[in-house]
């Protein structure tokens, strides 16, 4: 892998960083509100799936190493 797309990928990695912890503030607002139980749900669900494509990118950039 170039340098050139490394940087895309650390780029990605720190843009999904922070939507993820957006959709925290954002969930704990609504749960402070007391926003409907529903739309908190689909909130983290949104947040998961962001969480798992940070956890892709991350695992392109830093490879698991087998023993």
């Amino acid at each position: 892998m170039g340098e050139q797309e490394q940087a895309g990928l650390r780029l990605a990695v720190a843009r999904l960083r922070q939507d993820h912890a957006d959709f925290d503030v954002a969930i704990e607002a609504m749960e402070a509100m007391g926003c409907d139980r529903l739309r908190i749900q689909r909130m983290k669900k949104k947040k998961l799936a962001v969480k798992d494509k940070l956890q892709d990118l991350e695992d392109q950039i830093i490879p698991d190493i087998s023993a």
